[in-house]
C-alpha cells in the first residue's frame, strides 16, 4: 500500500506541507489512502464539464475542489499555471492548437481528439499545390524583369506537373506560353518556337502562342511562318495591332524577297474556327465607335469613288490628246493617293507631251521609288533624259528595259537613234576638241582625239548589239 501514497497526498494551501487526513469511519490512514486513490481516478476518467467538484464516494462527503499535484505523463513537464478550479484535474494544461504544437495536426493528440483529426485532415483540399506557387512565382518574377529566374520557375512547374501526374492541357498551355515568352526576352527563338508549339498541341487557336511564335519566326527572318502565323492571329482577334503592322512589314519584304508572286510561297493559312473567335469581341464597341468606324468608311468610300473618277478624268483627257488637262486630273489624284505608282507614270507622258522633261524625269524617279522594276517608268525616264540630251543616261535606261522585256520594239528604235546620237555628240566634241587644240597649243593636239576616241568606245561598249 505505501506505493500508493504518493498519489492520494492532498495540500490544504500551494505554500503548506502535505498532511494526511483521516474521515469519519475511515479504518485507518492506509484505508483513507485507498479511498483517495479511488478519487483521483475517477477524477482522471470523468469528462472535464463534469469535475466542477471532488466526490468521495467512498467516504459519504463531497469535498470542495483542491488544488492536486498534476501528474507527469510520457516524461513531459507539467504546467505550472494550472486552472484553480477542478475541470482540469490530473490533466496538463491544454495548448491552443496550431501545426507542431500538439494541435489537431500532431500525432501524439489523434487519440485524444478524434473530431479534430478528421477536420485536420480536411484541410488538405485548402492548400495550394507546389506548381501553382511555382507559376506564381514566375509570373512576379517576370513582371519585375527576371527573365532567367522566372523562366526557371516556369521549368519547375512544368516538370512538378509530369511527376504528380497533372494532366491539365489548361495549365500546360500557360506554362509553355510563358516559358516561351521568357525565351523570347532573352532572344532564345529557336527554344521559344518549341514551347509555342507545344501549347499549341495541348490548346489549339491559342492567341498569345501564336502570337509569340510569330515573333520569334520574324526574328528569325523566316518571313512566310512569321506571315501565316500572324494572319491566323488576326483571324482569333483582328484588334491586336502588333499583327497588323507587322503584317504590313512583312508584306514589303516578301514582295521585295519573293516578286508579285509571293503568296503563292506561302503555307497554307489554317482557317479558324468559330469557337476559337468568340473572345474576339468581349465588350462591343460603343456608340461613339460605332459611329466613328461608320464615318471613316464612308469617306473612306466616298475617296476611292473621287480617286476613280478622277483617273478616268485623266485617262479620257491623253486619250483625246488633252495633255494639260489630264494633267490636272492626275495631279488632283496624287493628293488622295500619293503612293499610287500608276499616276506617277501617267502623268510623266503628259510632261513629256508638254515637252517639261525635268519634271517628267522626277515623276519617273518617284515611280521607281515605289516601284525599283516598273517597266513603264524607265522607258518614260528615257525619254526624259533624251529630251534632256543626257543620252547616256538615256541608254542605260533602255537596256534596262530591253532586259526586263527583249521584245519592246519601241526601245529598240530609240535605243539605235540614242546611240547614233550618241556617237554623233562624241564626234562633235572631238572635232571641237581638236579645233581648240590647233588655235592654243598645236604640238599637244594629238592627245584629245585619242581620249576621245576611248571615251567613245567606252560608252558604246555599254551598247548591247543591235
Amino acid at each position: 500500500m505505501n506505493s500508493v501514497l504518493p498519489v492520494g497526498r492532498f495540500y490544504s494551501k500551494p505554500s503548506a506541507e502535505p498532511v494526511r487526513r483521516s474521515f469519519p469511519g475511515s479504518a485507518g490512514t492506509a484505508t483513507h489512502c485507498v479511498c483517495v486513490c479511488v478519487c483521483v481516478c475517477v477524477s482522471v476518467s470523468r469528462p472535464a464539464h463534469l469535475s466542477d467538484v471532488t466526490p468521495t464516494a467512498s467516504c459519504g462527503r463531497v469535498s470542495p475542489a483542491r488544488r492536486v499535484e498534476p501528474v507527469q505523463r510520457g516524461g513531459g513537464e507539467a504546467s505550472s499555471a494550472a486552472p484553480a478550479d477542478g475541470r482540469d484535474m490530473g490533466n496538463a494544461q491544454k495548448k491552443p492548437h496550431g501545426r507542431g504544437d500538439g494541435g489537431p495536426h500532431s500525432d501524439a493528440n489523434n487519440s485524444h481528439h478524434g473530431p479534430w483529426k478528421s477536420r485536420g485532415a480536411g484541410c488538405d483540399k485548402y492548400k495550394v499545390p507546389q506548381e501553382s506557387r511555382e507559376k506564381n512565382e514566375g509570373n512576379l518574377l517576370f513582371r519585375t524583369g527576371q527573365f532567367a529566374d522566372a523562366l526557371e520557375k516556369y521549368s519547375l512547374a512544368v516538370r512538378g506537373c509530369a511527376d504528380s501526374g497533372i494532366d491539365s492541357p489548361e495549365d500546360l498551355c500557360i506554362l509553355y506560353s510563358n516559358r516561351a515568352a521568357c525565351y523570347l526576352k532573352d532572344g532564345n527563338s529557336h527554344d521559344c518556337i518549341q514551347d509555342c508549339t507545344r501549347a499549341l498541341e495541348l490548346q489549339p487557336f491559342s492567341l498569345k502562342p501564336l502570337l509569340r511564335r510569330a515573333m520569334a519566326y520574324e526574328s528569325l527572318e523566316r518571313y512566310r511562318k512569321a506571315y501565316v502565323d500572324y494572319k491566323t492571329v488576326l483571324q482569333i482577334d483582328s484588334g491586336v495591332q502588333a499583327a497588323h503592322d507587322s503584317v504590313n512589314r512583312i508584306t514589303r519584304v516578301l514582295i521585295e524577297q519573293d516578286g508579285p508572286e509571293w503568296r503563292g510561297k506561302l503555307p497554307e493559312i489554317p482557317l479558324v474556327p468559330l469557337s476559337a473567335q468568340q473572345h474576339r469581341r468581349e465588350e462591343p464597341p460603343s456608340a461613339e465607335v460605332l459611329q466613328a468606324r461608320a464615318e471613316k468608311a464612308e469617306e473612306k468610300t466616298r475617296a476611292e469613288v473621287r480617286f476613280a473618277s478622277l483617273k478616268q478624268e485623266g485617262n479620257d483627257f491623253v486619250k483625246r490628246g488633252q495633255f494639260q488637262d489630264a494633267l490636272g486630273k492626275y495631279t488632283e489624284c496624287l493628293t488622295l493617293r500619293p503612293e499610287e505608282c500608276a499616276i506617277y507614270t501617267n502623268r510623266a507622258l503628259c510632261y513629256l507631251k508638254l515637252d517639261r522633261f525635268t519634271e517628267a524625269k522626277q515623276d519617273c524617279d518617284a515611280a521607281l521609288r515605289l516601284e525599283p522594276a516598273n517597266k513603264k517608268a524607265f522607258y518614260r525616264r528615257a525619254l526624259a533624259n533624251k529630251g534632256l540630251k543626257d543620252y547616256l543616261a538615256c541608254s542605260s535606261d533602255l537596256q534596262e528595259v530591253l532586259q526586263q522585256d527583249p521584245n519592246v520594239q519601241e526601245a529598240e528604235r530609240e535605243l539605235e537613234e540614242v546611240t547614233a546620237l550618241l556617237r554623233q555628240s562624241l564626234a562633235n566634241a572631238s572635232a571641237q576638241g581638236r579645233r581648240q587644240n590647233k588655235t592654243s597649243s598645236p604640238h599637244t593636239g594629238s592627245e584629245h582625239p585619242t581620249a576621245s576616241r576611248r571615251l567613245e568606245f567606252s560608252c558604246l561598249c555599254r551598247t548591247p548589239p543591235l
